[in-house]
């Protein structure tokens, strides 16, 4: 039987965690930014729920200045030219899904890929954070499950008609967060966060909304590993 290990040490203040925590917070900060305008986007597409999404847009904007402290606190400056280069790919493709007006992929991107990779990310930083970062993270990850959930029941409430492009959304996006998890590993080990926990956090927290959406077992285990790469 394998021992359980404690996490190490960490010195939030060496320089090889700061390096790292410059690329990771900016992550999270340009996370919180893409979400913000994702979701005025949605709100834009679906006049109706339009209140409700910029509700949620304005959460996602207090988040990212929730990060942004979390980076003055430790006297980091995040790397935002890097994290666009990490959100550039599911970006584009937002922007392509909105402009031909396909809302299903749209929501699959940002509230499906994107909150499920947010809500792993955050469960595996919390109990390694600096106590000021702690706390906010924990804050954030509250309202995640909140925007985790429109998404998950706006695409319960259109299931028959949006499966087959919900389906292809997952195909074409889903491998690109495969490769963003490879991206970040190193820098998320530095941090005290495993890749094969955050691969797990994620595919938990994927397959559940998937299940929650209306999607059968067999259909979750084959929609979550598209395009699964985490060697």
């Amino acid at each position: 039987m394998q021992e359980l290990t404690m996490p190490r040490e960490l010195d939030y203040q060496s320089p090889e965690y700061k390096d790292a925590y410059s690329r990771i917070n900016a992550i999270v900060i340009e996370g919180e930014h893409e979400a913000y305008q994702n979701y005025i986007t949605l709100g834009d597409m679906l006049p109706d729920v339009q209140a409700e999404l910029v509700r949620l847009a304005k959460m996602e904007s207090r988040h990212a200045k929730g990060f942004q402290s979390c980076g003055k606190n430790l006297n980091v400056t995040p790397d935002m030219e890097y994290a666009k280069k990490f959100f550039a790919k599911l970006h584009g493709n937002f922007q392509q899904a909105a402009a031909e007006g396909k809302i299903v992929t749209c929501f699959v991107i940002q509230s499906l890929i994107i909150e499920a990779f947010a809500i792993a990310a955050y469960h595996l930083y919390i109990p390694v954070a600096d106590p000021f970062a702690r706390k906010i993270t924990e804050n954030v990850v509250k309202d995640e499950y909140t925007h985790l959930n429109f998404g998950e029941e706006w695409l319960k409430g259109n299931f028959a008609s949006a499966k087959a492009e919900l389906e292809e959304a997952n195909r074409e996006n889903l491998p690109i967060v495969w490769q963003m998890l490879n991206e970040v590993a190193e820098d998320a080990a530095i941090l005290a966060m495993e890749k094969d926990a955050l691969v797990e956090d994620f595919m938990i927290s994927y397959g559940e909304a998937l299940g929650n959406i209306g999607f059968n077992t067999r259909e979750i285990m084959r929609l979550s590993s598209q395009g699964l790469k985490v060697a």
